[in-house]
């Protein structure tokens, strides 16, 4: 169903939902200016945390989708434009292909190795540009991530909302982000860095090769101390096919204290992407192994 009272958000129309979260609903519609397709992001009526003033939560709104529009990296999801109409806010942007890579966190639909590490790379190397305009995502996670194998396509999403809701939310003593994706120092009440934001990158690497992540519960307080106080599971005994290098570079990733990890996306991106070749023939040599018995 379409919001009746809005079938048009400036010069976007309203043609259907893609998804829908507890903060807003994303439609697809189509610019009528030149009839290409966007996705638009409508925030839900009330949104705005408690004891926010909405006339200046709107105002940070303007003022943070300004920033992440100078965001242009080709694995960034873009941002068009934005607005509002009958006191509801919404954002334009890009239309990107594929599905969130929590699709590809199961056992069963695990992506090669190889191709999790190109995305990696990506995705490190999104973030160092974010990084670099004094933007922190905040919430990294597999389904804030677009991916389509067959055209190699990688989006990161959810920029503008993540630091936007985040920064609202510092003022009314909620947690951040996504626990299970969170950096120690965040559950300790610290500000999120790009070394956090890292961390959360490993974790979601971890769960791409694995199947499962670094720490799990059904209790929230055993997962939060998990965090604090636990290392991973070997990701190589989970994951034979992985060299030992590699495995050393997520646990660098996943490292407690904040100090101990990359602070570069850059860098990070590139031993990443340094890993792909010998990962793709050692799964190779692998799947030889089992045809020829």
């Amino acid at each position: 169903m379409l919001p009746t009272d809005l079938p048009r958000l400036g010069p976007y129309r309203l043609e259907r939902i893609l998804g829908k979260g507890a903060s807003a609903t994303v439609y697809l519609a189509q610019d009528e200016r030149d009839a290409r397709r966007v996705a638009i992001k409508l925030l839900t009526p009330g949104w705005e945390p408690g004891g926010v003033d909405r006339e200046e939560a709107h105002h940070r709104f303007a003022q943070e989708a300004a920033i992440f529009q100078r965001l242009q990296h080709p694995d960034i999801v873009a941002v068009l434009g934005t607005g509002e109409a009958a006191g509801q806010l919404w954002l334009a942007m890009e239309l990107a292909p594929g599905r969130g890579l929590d699709h590809h966190a199961q056992p069963r639909l695990l992506l090669p190795a190889h191709v999790v590490l190109g995305i990696g790379a990506r995705v490190a190397s999104a973030l160092a540009h974010a990084h670099a305009q004094g933007v922190v995502h905040r919430d990294i996670k597999p389904s804030n991530v677009l991916a389509d194998v067959a055209t190699n396509s990688v989006k990161v999403t959810d920029f503008g909302t993540a630091r936007l809701l985040d920064g609202q939310r510092t003022r009314t003593g909620l947690m951040l982000g996504t626990p299970a994706y969170m950096a120690p120092e965040l559950l300790l009440g610290d500000s999120a860095d790009s070394r956090s934001d890292l961390y959360s990158l490993g974790v979601m690497l971890f769960e791409l090769l694995a199947g499962r992540r670094p720490h799990e519960s059904a209790s929230m307080g055993e997962l939060l101390r998990q965090i604090a106080t636990e290392p991973p599971p070997d990701l190589q005994a989970l994951r034979p096919v992985l060299p030992r290098g590699l495995v050393d570079l997520v646990n660098q990733l996943l490292a407690k204290h904040a100090r101990q990890r990359p602070a570069d996306g850059k860098a990070v991106a590139a031993s990443l992407q340094s890993w792909v070749e010998p990962v793709l023939a050692a799964e190779t040599a692998a799947n030889t192994g089992k045809l020829s018995h």
